[in-house]
């Protein structure tokens, strides 16, 4: 994340796309991307078989977290990818559980500009000039914005309580099992 502290936007010339959600978003993205950036050389990184539908591979090369099934196949696969020198790395989160641990990992390790795709085809980049933006979907996604807002929030401030309720219930039944048994 290179990037993150400045506001300008690097070229689209060397770019990584972590296709971590619905196809249907990457192609909508894909074909979006080719129009603007016609030059632009974008690999991909998938955990589905085959590639989208607007994906050229004339400009681009196929990743697949299948074929890095263990720690030093992922420590090769993170070495090439540092090594591809990517300008942009584009994610998608679309509240799908697909290659959470994978997406995050080369925003983080990867030094490119990150930008985040969400499931309304929405995007903003990872840097301190949108940091309201960023703050707004890390509350969205936990459930702390909204009407759910108050329920998460109590529930959060209950879990102890509840918690430690359990457990001495659970102790109680025990012991008078224990002593029934004496």
């Amino acid at each position: 994340m290179r990037y993150y502290v400045s506001k300008r936007i690097p070229p689209f010339s060397r770019v990584l796309l972590v296709e971590s959600g619905r196809r249907e978003l990457f192609d909508v993205l894909l074909s979006g991307l080719y129009d603007v950036h016609p030059n632009m050389h974008a690999d991909l990184i998938t955990c589905y078989a085959g590639t989208p539908d607007n994906f050229r591979n004339e400009k681009g090369a196929v990743y697949r977290v299948t074929d890095y099934p263990d720690r030093p196949a992922r420590k090769r696969l993170f070495a090439e990818l540092a090594a591809n020198r990517y300008n942009i790395v584009g994610i998608i989160c679309s509240a799908e559980p697909i290659m959470t641990k994978w997406k995050w990992m080369l925003a983080a390790r990867l030094p490119g500009k990150v930008f985040v795709l969400n499931e309304n085809g929405d995007y903003f980049w990872v840097d301190r000039g949108h940091l309201s933006n960023v703050r707004n979907f890390i509350a969205f996604r936990a459930g702390l914005s909204g009407a759910g807002a108050v329920r998460t929030l109590a529930r959060l401030v209950l879990f102890p309580f509840t918690l430690l309720y359990l457990i001495l219930y659970a102790a109680v039944v025990h012991l008078r099992r224990k002593l029934r048994t004496l």
